[in-house]
Parts: C-alpha cells; structure tokens; sequence
C-alpha cells in the first residue's frame, strides 16, 4: 500500500491545527497564531511512527507524551492544573471529532442488513475532512458555549409547604420580576401540576402580561431552598405554560436571586 508522507502530514497538520484552535477558542486562551503553529508542528510529528513497528501501548504512551508537550508550546506552563484542564479538553474535542469522522465514514464505506456490515468500497477521503472537520468543531464549540451560559443559570430548588416538600429543577429567568404589589414579596413561577394545590390557601396576585391584565394564582410556602439558603418571604405562581427548558420547572425571581448572590 502507497502512502504519501506530504499529503499524511498535511492533513495531520490540518486537523491538530483545528483542535488546538477550538480548544483555545473554548477555554478562552488567549494564544498566538505562532504558538498554535508551534503546537501544530509538534503534534504532526507523531506521523513518523508510520514508520516504526512498535507496540500499541508504547504507541499510546507517545502519543500522550507529544499532545502533553504540544499544549505545553501552545499554552504555556502556569500551574499541573492550568495544564491538566488544557490537556483534557484537547483530548474530548479530539474523542468529539474522531467519533464524528469515524461514523461519517462508516456511514459512506459500508452498507448494512440488520446488524451485518458490508463495505461499499468508498472511502471518506481527504478533501471531505477539510470541509467536514471545521463544521463539526464549529458545531461543537457553538452547542457547549450555549451549554455553558444555560445550565450555569439552573439551581437546584427545595419547596417546602407544610409538611411536603419538592425537589425541583429552577431557571434564573432575569425576566421575572413579579412581586405582589401589596407584600412586595417576589413570584417564583411554576409549572402547573409539579406541587400538590389540594388544601392550599390560595392568593389571586393581579399582573400585566402581553395586551391584557390578568390574575395570577399563588401559594405562600413554608420555606423555599435555593443552593441551601432558605426563603420565606416569597410567593409561588402557577403558569398555565410549559416552560420548554430541558427540565426546568420554576422560574427564579430575579429580586431572590440578587438576595442570594
């Protein structure tokens, strides 16, 4: 079997280009384009093993030791940690992307019957993974920064009244400033049905929505828990509307959450 060493390193020069990029771009490491080279350069040399009949824990054992000594170049050494953190995200955004390419193949090359696999004898070939490779980790940078600024917003929440009492998952909603105008106590907004209401003295908190002025129903708690720090001066609403945010089933006063930070 032929193997071109240029275009080899070429592509290997390509794609530890983009990771070390999207890993700089994830951390917000502020890091040069001559340092990224740096780095690239040092990773592209492992394809020199090509070469050597080695085996593969020894293998994996070098390839350790080359993507340590490229996040050293690209990076810096500040601190074990500092670099550990470097070092694992490259790793994940390599697994992410090798997974992604791997299935893209399996994908093109074989056909299957069941769980039988048969190959087409068509090959994901070079020029695919230079247009695919950016999109995938475009991709993944767009949905785990997304991640990130959502769930950094969702607390876990204990709503105790009387006797019962509920673990739920709550969103800061910075939109939701509903306090009722008589106690000035702030609204946490739940979902209907996530609380028994039987037996439960209820409230009628008059507020304004889109065009039209309407009355809320709430309840007054026992205590609410947020990051283990009680409230008891708040108000729980009922929303007739699903909230739609992976889980989430109150919505956190803004007013409660300044008093939290």
């Amino acid at each position: 079997m032929k193997v071109y060493v240029d275009m080899v390193f070429l592509l290997n020069f390509y794609l530890d280009f983009l990771l070390l990029m999207t890993t700089s771009v994830t951390l917000k490491r502020n890091v040069t384009i001559k340092r990224l080279l740096l780095g690239t350069l040092i990773g592209s040399t492992s394809i020199f093993f090509l070469f050597f009949s080695i085996s593969s824990i020894l293998l994996l054992f070098f390839k350790f030791f080359i993507a340590f000594f490229m996040i050293i170049a690209t990076f810096h050494f500040k601190d074990l940690k500092y670099t550990l953190n470097n070092l694992s995200y490259f790793y994940m955004i390599s697994v992410i992307l090798g997974g992604f390419l791997y299935y893209l193949n399996v994908e093109f090359s074989y056909s299957h019957i069941g769980l039988v696999f048969f190959s087409k004898k068509l090959n994901v070939n070079g020029v695919f993974l230079l247009i695919i490779s950016p999109i995938i980790l475009y991709i993944y940078y767009r949905q785990s920064k997304k991640f990130k600024s959502m769930y950094n917003l969702i607390y876990d929440v204990n709503i105790i009244i009387q006797k019962q009492k509920w673990h739920l998952k709550g969103f800061l909603d910075t939109g939701n400033k509903l306090v009722d105008p008589i106690t000035n106590k702030p609204i946490i907004l739940l979902e209907k049905g996530v609380i028994e209401e039987k037996n439960l003295k209820v409230y009628y908190v008059p507020y304004n929505g889109l065009e039209e002025h309407k009355l809320l129903k709430c309840f007054k708690p026992t205590s609410v828990e947020i990051e283990k720090k009680k409230f008891k001066n708040v108000l729980l609403g009922i929303s007739d509307k699903k909230f739609h945010l992976d889980g989430v089933e109150c919505l956190l006063n803004n007013k409660i959450m300044e008093d939290l930070s």
